[in-house]
């Protein structure tokens, strides 16, 4: 089992490199793959990211990518390595000060009402079950959650939007959409009827950052899964 599963780990993509310097790597990430490990043991980005430097460069031993942000396990698109200290820090600050502009896009069930619009919630993470829910009233243990949307296309009943969270929420893009009766499509734990398999329709299409040492302002973007194709086409049920 182990011989097994350290294969895997040795077999990056490099297809899946969207951005290179000496202080940055960004990756494409699939849906269903963890940014990070976990308790599963599953590989994850991560892993994967370090091997792809550790073969490119030939660098022995360690290799160094500081963690600055992670996406959820269904979500696709781009996820920022840090390829330095100094880097991982400043990167970390960014995030941290939502300083970084980050842009989604999803398929939903259903139409909003309005082309473009704003959501304001209060959410409520319940952390032994890893689900979070939108509060009646601010709280102790709520925590106030943006997005902006704007509605890209519309097709068999669903719509494909796209998405600026002016906060950092866990889960939050998700659960304000399904909260207001669009739900991700795959998204079963928060209300799609549709199941993808372990994917769900959100990602994670740009980051735009300050370059942790040229000051300059980077953008990066990520082309949208393959199996996004069918989402104009099918019926909502098939």
């Amino acid at each position: 089992m182990s011989t097994q599963k350290h294969t895997r780990r040795i077999q990056p993509d490099p297809d899946r490199v969207i951005y290179e310097d000496n202080h940055c790597l960004a990756f494409n990430k699939p849906c269903g793959l963890l940014t990070a490990g976990d308790r599963t043991g599953d590989v994850s980005l991560l892993e994967l990211a370090r091997e792809y430097v550790r073969e490119r460069y030939r660098k022995p031993g360690h290799v160094y990518l500081g963690l600055v942000h992670r996406l959820d396990r269904p979500v696709s698109g781009v996820v920022l390595f840090a390829r330095t200290s100094k880097a991982a820090a400043r990167l970390s600050a960014q995030f941290r000060d939502g300083t970084i502009e980050k842009v989604y896009w999803a398929w939903v069930e259903g139409v909003p009402g309005r082309s473009h619009g704003e959501f304001h919630d209060h959410l409520i993470k319940d952390s032994a079950r890893n689900i979070v829910r939108v509060g009646t009233a601010p709280s102790a243990d709520a925590r106030a959650a943006a997005i902006e949307y704007r509605i890209m296309d519309r097709a068999a009943g669903r719509s494909l939007v796209e998405i600026r969270p002016r906060t950092g929420r866990a889960h939050q893009i998700r659960v304000q959409l399904a909260s207001r009766g669009f739900p991700i499509i795959g998204d079963v734990k928060y209300g799609s009827r549709i199941v993808l398999g372990g994917k769900i329709a959100l990602h994670a299409a740009q980051l735009r950052f300050e370059h942790p040492t040229r000051r300059e302002m980077v953008t990066v973007c990520a082309p949208e899964p393959s199996f996004w194709r069918d989402f104009a086409r099918r019926s909502p049920h098939n």
